[in-house]
């Protein structure tokens, strides 16, 4: 099966990997890749994503800048996860590919009326360009088969003590896209934080000569500062790109259809993903009237790690550390 497909992006580490990973799979068709403020400003996110597609050797997508905020709240970044070009000082060189003329939203609009069949939407950064779409474009939902989404958690956050940084940067657009009534898979980190590579592999990988598999060793081994105790560290995730492994090998994950909202008030829970877990209904159901029920989104609440990094690697690299043909 072939999946046809437009990457929703804010190209920081895990962003590059996803792209390289989703370029190179022979089961994804990557039609457009659009770009918005996230892990770093939208200039950076632009410039990071034609290099990462330079080195993927990747053929000519259209990619497109879109929104350079949220929908209401003020821009913030992650540059201190991701180094201060995104791409944890690995220095790549700038690209020659030339950006679309187009709106991240009209590039977006245009690949999905003129697909013969329904597009899937890989959102891997803030959901504030798919907003958008859907606000700008109503007729646009009928043209998307699913949207799988980078962001949220059923447990723990990382932006916050419960909201994860996709979600927590842009929640009003979050909430919108959830409520859209379109399917969705919702890759949060209750895998996200388990798909690791090994220390040995990440050495290998930065010691190769394959620009791929040297790019991967490069953004794997980012040392950061806990911005609370200052300590380093680094934080070996092939992250977003568990994602798109999750749209190609959703065997290889543990999903359950669960009621979803996000919380959109000030204060402490702002950003959170409430996943309603429970085995039947509760108060809410009996002494709220008129009590609406959440929307469905198929949640992965676990995974096969050594298989997602076998599917992974065995993309991009062979067992020597090789760009893979």
């Amino acid at each position: 099966m072939t999946y046809g497909v437009i990457l929703d992006v804010d190209t920081g580490i895990d962003d590059a990997m996803a792209i390289m990973f989703a370029v190179r799979h022979p089961e994804i068709d990557v039609r457009a890749i659009t770009c918005v403020t996230g892990n770093v400003g939208l200039k950076q996110v632009l410039a990071n994503t034609l290099s990462i597609l330079d080195v993927a050797d990747a053929p000519q997508i259209p990619v497109a800048a879109g929104a350079q905020r949220p929908l209401v709240a003020a821009a913030r970044d992650a540059s201190w996860v991701h180094g201060k070009d995104g791409l944890g000082g690995i220095g790549l060189p700038a690209s020659a590919r030339e950006l679309s003329p187009l709106h991240a939203v009209e590039l977006m609009h245009r690949e999905l009326l003129a697909a013969d069949e329904p597009l899937t939407i890989v959102a891997l950064a803030p959901l504030t360009n798919v907003a958008l779409l859907l606000r700008m474009y109503p007729d646009a939902a009928q043209r998307i088969a699913r949207i799988v989404f980078m962001g949220g958690s059923a447990s723990v956050g990382n932006a916050t003590a419960v909201a994860e940084f996709n979600i927590w940067h842009d929640p009003e657009a979050a909430a919108i896209v959830i409520d859209s009534g379109i399917p969705l898979t919702m890759y949060g980190l209750d895998v996200f934080n388990r798909v690791a590579a090994e220390a040995d592999t990440i050495a290998r990988l930065a010691d190769a000569t394959a620009p791929v598999a040297r790019t991967l060793g490069g953004l794997l081994g980012f040392e950061l500062t806990d911005p609370g105790d200052g300590t380093v560290f680094t934080h070996p995730l092939i992250g977003d790109a568990g994602a798109v492994c999750a749209l190609v090998a959703p065997e290889l994950f543990t999903f359950e259809s669960r009621p979803v909202q996000v919380e959109l008030a000030p204060g402490f829970s702002r950003g959170q993903t409430m996943v309603d877990r429970r085995a039947y209904g509760g108060e809410d159901l009996v002494h709220e009237p008129g009590w609406t029920p959440w929307p469905l989104a198929d949640v992965a609440l676990d995974v096969d790690v050594p298989g997602t990094l076998e599917l992974f690697f065995g993309t991009l690299v062979d067992t020597a550390g090789a760009a893979a043909s």
